[in-house]
Parts: structure tokens; C-alpha cells; sequence
């Protein structure tokens, strides 16, 4: 196993990453005529790699709040999705994880011609809540939300404010030992019930777990972690302090 290479004093890590690295090979069409362009018709040139992700060496130990910074496309989401194991690295590249794990982001959504329960048992399910546990939860689901008086309604005439609030109190319900967020953070919806979100989210969701945000954030990052990874167009920057790693990326953006 990975851990045998830790220190005794480090068998706490349960997000281990040697050697990470994401690599696509895409081919770059071009076209000699407009008439080419409208009929679609390419003349290939050789292939290009794109370095998503560049070596990345890293330890995440239990009960750790860890961020991760960067501009878009700069590889955080590959990162986290590698991590998850639903991509694959590049050979040599190895991931050990220890525990329950799940991701969180902002992109799961529900189904807009489905009601507030059907997507409130979909989304569960998806959670790993079996459908008795669900049920269990229905009601302590939409009264938080607040949404009693919409139950059976459509999403799709749900307000933005009214999705986000249901989608937060299905999970909260979310049960693992890791949880991954991609730009997914306590605190929806108006000020009042973003002060309740955010009691719930510290107390309930990610009290005594490992966690590994996301965002763009800084205040975020800044309240909540004490160690970030800090990338650019898939290279790392650097790895330690948030204040220090927050200085970097705001350099890294004034130099573009």
C-alpha cells in the first residue's frame, strides 16, 4: 500500500498523490477554402498535448480543510475528478484515498421537468441515501428549504433562489468521510437563510471531515483553510500557507 512509504507519525493521510500528472492529445483541424469550412470538410494536422496537470506531489491528512486556487482551466476540477478516480492520470501517476468520499459542486443540478420530491429522491439516491432513508428526511428537507408549499411542483418554475435552497438542504443530508467541493459552499439563498445554511453546513456537513475546496472564493479560502494548492494552465505554483499561496495567484493574474 501507498501509506507504507508514510512515516508511522503519517498514517493519518488519506488523500495521497504521487506523481499526478493529466495529459490530452487532441487534433487540431484547418481548413483551406470558406467553402472547405462550409461542407465541413478538415485537413488534419499532427497531434497537440495539453498539459492539464503537471507533477503534482501532495498529502491531505484527516480533518483537514485544504483549498485549491487557480484561474479557469488552470486543472482544478481534472484534479479533483482524478482524485475521485472517475478520470484516470497519466501512467505513473498514482492516487490513494482513505475513506468514504464524495464531491459536492455547484453543476448538480435537478431535473427541471421533474417535481420537488421526484428530484429530491433522485438526488438523494445519487448521495447514496437509500430511498427509505430519504423518506425518513422528506419532510426535514422541504421545511428547511422552505418550500412545504411546493413539494409537487416542477422545478423548472422554481425560482434560481428556490433550486439552490432545495439543493443545499438535500445535501447536507450527504454522508462521507472526504468531501470534495467544486465552487459548492454553505450559504444560500437571502441573508437570513444564509445564516442558517452556513450553522448547518459547519455543525452538520463537514464537522470532523476531510475537506478539499474548489473556489474562486478568496474569503472562502482565506476563512477556512489553512493549506492551499495554488496552479496555473496545469502547472503548480506552489503548495503551503493560504496567505502566502493567495499573494501568488493574485501575482500570477497581474502578470497576465
Amino acid at each position: 500500500m501507498p501509506l507504507k512509504e508514510c512515516k508511522m507519525n503519517e498514517r493519518d493521510i488519506v488523500i495521497y498523490l504521487r506523481n499526478l500528472s493529466k495529459t490530452y492529445r487532441v487534433f487540431e483541424a484547418s481548413s483551406d477554402s470558406i467553402r472547405n469550412i462550409v461542407f465541413n470538410i478538415f485537413k488534419f494536422k499532427e497531434r497537440r498535448e495539453i498539459k492539464a496537470l503537471q507533477t503534482l506531489n501532495l498529502d491531505i491528512r484527516r480533518g483537514e480543510f485544504f483549498g485549491i486556487i487557480g484561474r479557469n482551466g488552470s486543472g482544478k476540477s481534472t484534479l479533483l475528478d482524478m482524485i475521485m478516480k472517475t478520470l484516470q492520470p497519466d501512467k505513473g501517476g498514482l492516487v490513494y484515498t482513505k475513506g468514504k468520499m464524495m464531491k459536492l459542486s455547484i453543476g448538480m443540478g435537478f431535473d427541471l421537468n421533474l417535481t420537488g420530491r421526484e428530484n429530491v429522491y433522485v438526488n438523494g439516491a445519487v448521495l447514496g441515501l437509500s430511498f427509505k432513508q430519504i423518506g425518513r428526511k422528506f419532510k426535514e428537507i422541504f421545511e428547511f428549504a422552505e418550500l412545504e408549499n411546493f413539494v409537487d411542483t416542477k422545478v423548472k418554475h422554481y425560482s434560481k433562489g428556490m433550486k439552490a435552497r432545495l439543493a443545499f438542504a438535500v445535501a447536507i443530508h450527504a454522508e462521507a468521510d472526504i468531501f470534495l467541493f467544486d465552487e459548492f459552499f454553505g450559504g444560500v439563498g437571502d441573508m437570513r437563510f444564509k445564516k442558517k445554511s452556513d450553522e448547518v453546513f459547519k455543525t452538520h456537513l463537514i464537522q470532523n471531515k476531510t475537506v478539499v475546496i474548489v473556489s474562486h472564493s478568496l474569503p472562502i479560502i482565506k476563512k477556512h483553510c489553512k493549506r492551499v494548492l495554488c496552479l496555473d494552465k496545469g502547472k503548480i505554483l506552489g503548495i503551503g500557507p493560504t496567505e502566502k499561496m493567495i499573494k501568488i495567484y493574485q501575482e500570477a493574474i497581474k502578470k497576465r
